[in-house]
């Protein structure tokens, strides 16, 4: 029984990364599209519109892309801090077995593209961006993988689904620690108590998610406020929900089922509209060949595969680990590819890299064009991958 819900979460998992990923894909179109036009203006116009309000104790006036941005990333990265936790407690990350191999093929797809991304870019003006490569986007990474049904395991994508649970942990680490700064003690001290208050909640075994919500809202206006970026308040309040490894659904795994579809619907969708309206300019596709522009594409297209291939292989030859079931190193290396789909940590990333508008856009360009690439890149090797196995085989 359980391991049948452990499906049902992966397959609606699947299922709405897919639609979702089709959505996506049409909101950055049309961002695009909308920024190129004479509604460019008005577009952007919207965006700075000021929503809130603020007295002398409390500040929560800002424009509609802080509000996105700060806002509702927040309950994507909740959503993220639940997937890591019921992984963690009852999934492919439980044991030591089942998580080594993604576990170190995260590090190693992390590790590789920043260190590509620092020798283009060490000691220039971007240098700041070194976190943007290290990011994989799940949405749109398991839509494509999806796309190849029964071509390739199962257990390969469930393998590509953990790397990216990992690969985001390690993007949540690096935006807290690298990518905060001004820290204000007192309102990171309020936020402890607030964590502290949910902790206590956990312990008294209190099965109703959405009551760990309230007191959520507050730690995200602490840690908004404390210089930390507000969306891993998102992550500290997943990771104290309770959950199980039992037949009976949890608190955490209902959150998960409420939260998946509007996330993936219209949250993520919402960001990519928001922040992928660039007004095309000569010196951003100079860019692309610049070393921001190529820090960031070589990261993402050769960075992540090769990093994780050599993680496997190294892992594989010394018996660290074994490959998912059913695959071989060519779907390592396919699945390396679909990792450099950046996309939206990236994107994120990028905005809090840089202050200069024009070095902003211009590794949102690169992050764009190079994430359409390992999408298709992927897509064929793996599929092709499979077609050269049928073929030997008959």
């Amino acid at each position: 029984m359980n391991n049948l819900i452990n499906l049902t979460v992966f397959r609606d998992f699947f299922k709405s990364s897919n639609a979702g990923g089709i959505i996506l894909f049409i909101c950055v179109i049309l961002s695009m599209i909308i920024a190129n036009t004479s509604a460019g203006p008005a577009l952007q116009t919207l965006l700075d519109y000021q929503l809130g309000f603020e007295s002398e104790n409390i500040h929560l006036n800002y424009n509609v892309l802080i509000w996105i941005n700060d806002g509702l990333m927040a309950i994507f990265f909740l959503l993220v801090g639940l997937e890591i936790k019921r992984e963690i407690v009852e999934g492919e990350l439980s044991s030591p077995k089942k998580a080594s191999l993604p576990i170190l093929c995260a590090i190693g797809g992390a590790v590789v593209p920043a260190l590509i991304y620092v020798s283009l870019n060490g000691g220039t003006e971007t240098a700041s961006g070194w976190g943007i490569p290290m990011a994989t986007d799940i949405a749109f990474a398991l839509a494509v993988i999806g796309m190849l049904g029964k071509r390739i395991p199962t257990s390969l994508k469930i393998f590509l689904a953990a790397l990216a649970i990992v690969d985001d942990l390690i993007a949540i680490l690096v935006i807290a620690f690298f990518y905060s700064s001004g820290i204000e003690t007192s309102y990171l001290l309020y936020a402890a108590i607030g964590l502290a208050v949910l902790v206590v909640m956990n312990r008294l075994n209190i099965q109703n998610p959405y009551l760990y919500l309230i007191p959520g809202v507050f730690i995200w206006y602490f840690v908004h406020h404390s210089g930390i970026h507000a969306t891993i308040a998102g992550v500290l309040v997943a990771m104290t929900i309770p959950t199980n490894d039992t037949d009976i659904e949890s608190p955490l795994e209902r959150l998960e089922h409420a939260l998946v579809r509007p996330v993936n619907f219209l949250i993520i969708p919402l960001f990519a509209f928001a922040n992928t309206n660039i007004t095309l300019e000569s010196q951003m596709i100079d860019g692309l060949a610049a070393p921001l522009g190529l820090g960031i594409g070589l990261g993402l297209l050769l960075g992540k595969p090769i990093g994780i291939f050599l993680t496997a292989y190294i892992c594989s030859k010394l018996k660290l680990a074994a490959l998912p079931e059913g695959s071989n190193f060519k779907h390592i290396i396919g699945v390396g590819l679909l990792a450099g789909i950046g996309f939206t940590m990236s994107i994120f990333i990028s905005i809090l890299s840089f202050d200069d508008p024009l070095h902003v856009n211009e590794a949102k360009l690169s992050i764009l064009i190079t994430s359409v690439l390992a999408g298709i890149a992927g897509y064929f090797f793996l599929y092709r991958s499979r077609m050269t196995k049928n073929k030997t085989i008959s």
